[in-house]
């Protein structure tokens, strides 16, 4: 049956793809409240579509915008047919600047086999492959190979503030799945498709440094009293050594190391360090010494300023000393490492910085944004894991590797802390989708051979979880 369904899906790609421009037309833009409308109807949008299906989907409403959960019904499905929850959003970042989009962020231009849009790939375009894949199934066999439950939610880019409240309302539903499925994720490289097994964990600070009430002029009160930027600036200064390694006490110390067999695997990957550096506009790469840039990005934590802000920035010359210097931190953990534990060992050791440096002279108050995520990594040897192995390559026709991402995806700790499912992360983006950024595209050979994938997955599934 899988074959027919498989041909099915190639005859029916002009479908499928303007179908995804449909959805990708609606700016649902979960940050900016005027898409509110917008993503509310991004969420009634594939609520119809999955109830077209002869699923039970409903729209859960939040604080903010909708969950949309859709469950196979009885008689769609075999009785002892294994039960798949798949999780995605609908929601999309900002598509600002809009004067760097060479075509409307919502209007879904094909150019050169690519798909333009925000949202092509993160995370509708991604979503949209189950979609049609499950199409696919109903419309040959007019039922699923295995029960699927979807929970797709439109608050991820702003952090999933009400997600967790929606998974413990409905627990009892979703426990009963056997595993996760995630599509929200990259290939390695065009031509390489991926697992992802493992992913880091974040912790993120807001620092606020204050000196006098007021800013002063340079001239009267330079050299006698401190300088909010130059404080924050020295204490950050203090945050890395000489050779790239974060000075903040016991912050590797529950860092787990990578295994011999990933080590291996990851070196026989085809990547080209001057290629990456010409696609970033670099001569050299940069980081912690004596690991490769692989490692780095996947295997190692990490500190990392993410923005500055203090005095004047205008046009021309204003001889200021500023009362007030902020920065955004963000720590990237890996396994093992605990974000509670880096958390109140970041507070403790930047405040000492600033004791020892300046005394009594400026005041630092660093306050937590969100509740930091963990780090993940996914045994390979599951046979949920296999699974997903045969349906990359039956997608794609080549073999899938396994691979980590240096980014976070803190639902996968939730789905596991909460109901005690594993997660396979199948993507089908490449690293130059431009995600959060202008020009945001997917590649439509990876689309249609990701719905592929996606129809033999939920088969080999259905099978191998019985």
């Amino acid at each position: 049956m899988l074959d027919t369904v498989l041909l099915w899906i190639t005859k029916n790609e002009k479908r499928w793809l303007a179908d995804l421009k449909s959805w990708l037309a609606i700016p649902s833009v979960s940050a900016q409240t005027e898409h509110d409308s917008d993503t509310r109807l991004a969420a009634e949008w594939v609520a119809d579509r999955l109830g077209a299906l002869g699923m039970r989907a409903q729209i859960i409403s939040t604080p903010r915008h909708p969950c949309v959960l859709a469950t196979t019904p009885d008689d769609l499905c075999a009785s002892d047919a294994p039960h798949v929850l798949l999780y995605g959003h609908y929601d999309v970042q900002p598509p600002e600047p809009l004067d760097l989009w060479q075509t409307p962020p919502f209007a879904g231009e094909v150019r050169d086999g690519q798909l333009f849009a925000r949202g092509a790939s993160d995370d509708k375009g991604q979503v949209h492959a189950h979609i049609a894949a499950l199409t696919a199934w109903r419309e040959i066999d007019q039922r699923f190979p295995c029960r699927v439950t979807m929970l797709l939610e439109g608050e991820e880019e702003i952090g999933s503030p009400n997600l967790m409240a929606v998974i413990r309302e409905h627990a009892a539903e979703l426990r009963a799945a056997r595993i996760v499925l995630i599509s929200d994720s990259n290939q390695f490289a065009a031509g390489v498709p991926a697992i992802t097994v493992g992913l880091r964990g974040l912790v993120y600070f807001q620092i606020t440094v204050t000196a006098a009430n007021s800013d002063l002029h340079s001239g009267l009160y330079g050299g006698a009293v401190a300088n909010a930027a130059n404080v924050l600036v020295d204490v950050l200064g203090k945050l890395h050594d000489a050779q790239g390694r974060v000075t903040i006490p016991g912050f590797y110390d529950d860092v787990q190391a990578v295994s011999a067999e990933e080590a291996r695997m990851w070196k026989t990957l085809p990547f080209d360090e001057a290629d990456y550096l010409r696609g970033l506009g670099l001569r050299a790469t940069y980081g912690e010494a004596g690991y490769s840039t692989l490692t780095r990005q996947w295997a190692r934590p990490t500190l990392e300023i993410n923005g500055l802000t203090s005095g004047y920035q205008g046009p021309g010359a204003k001889t200021v000393l500023p009362c007030l210097a902020s920065a955004k931190v963000s720590c990237r953990l890996v396994p093992n490492q605990d974000p509670r534990k880096i958390a109140a060992a970041f507070k403790a050791h930047l405040s000492g910085l600033l004791t020892q440096a300046f005394g009594a002279a400026a005041q630092i108050q660093i306050e937590e944004l969100g509740a930091g995520s963990p780090p993940a990594l996914t045994p390979t040897d599951s046979p949920a894991m296999r699974a997903g192995a045969r349906a990359l390559e039956i997608g794609f026709g080549t073999k899938p590797i396994f691979m980590r991402d240096g980014g976070s995806i803190p639902v996968v700790n939730w789905f596991k802390e909460t109901l005690g499912l594993d997660t396979i992360m199948v993507g089908f983006g490449l690293p130059d989708d431009h995600i959060h950024a202008p020009n945001e595209k997917i590649d439509l050979a990876n689309y249609y051979a990701g719905v592929r994938t996606v129809a033999a997955l939920y088969d080999e599934l259905g099978r191998v979880l019985t």
